[in-house]
């Protein structure tokens, strides 16, 4: 018997889904955020859904979004998607959790393999940056600065034109 697919709605700037399907990929995998009865996906997570064929998302006509339209709304939103999606989808099928990190000042946060977000602390936030951005110093310092004193590893995740993602971490010494 073929698994059933998420069923969802693309509002505003999220992905949206109250069925019971939502809520096993949740308890599963911790695709998405609870907020009362319903699943929220951030943008990455429903593009990530959508190639795994695991979700169906309709617009606000009930239309049915293809993978191209879907990439195309998303990238209006959020014109880094492309490079953070990169990062997102490469973690991912590494077999890490993957989470928004906006009240840490990063794109993402990531948690060990085989530890579940409430379960304990993610390990590191994550900076995706397209290979011919320009970081100044200032920047640089300010994101380690972040990663320093929010107890994480600061992982900075280089997207080449392939889109193959080279990671570097970045720790704190004192000699």
């Amino acid at each position: 018997m073929a698994e059933k697919k998420i069923k969802a709605a693309f509002l505003r700037e999220n992905v949206v889904s109250k069925t019971k399907e939502a809520k096993d990929v949740y308890s599963q995998s911790r695709f998405g955020e609870i907020k009362e009865e319903e699943i929220i996906y951030s943008l990455v997570e429903a593009m990530y859904l959508l190639e795994k064929k695991k979700i169906s998302i309709i617009d606000d006509k009930g239309k049915k979004i293809s993978i191209d339209g879907f990439n195309r709304k998303a990238r209006k939103i959020e014109p880094n998607f492309g490079v953070r999606y990169s990062v997102f989808k490469d973690l991912r099928n590494r077999g890490y959790i993957v989470k928004t990190a906006l009240k840490f000042g990063a794109d993402f946060r990531v948690y060990d393999r085989g530890i579940k977000p409430g379960d304990d602390h993610a390990k590191w936030i994550v900076y995706p940056v397209h290979e011919t951005e320009v970081m100044s110093m200032y920047e640089f310092s300010a994101k380690n600065r972040v990663a320093h004193s929010t107890r994480k590893n600061l992982l900075l995740a280089v997207v080449d034109a392939e889109q193959d993602v080279t990671y570097y971490t970045v720790t704190w010494i004192k000699p």
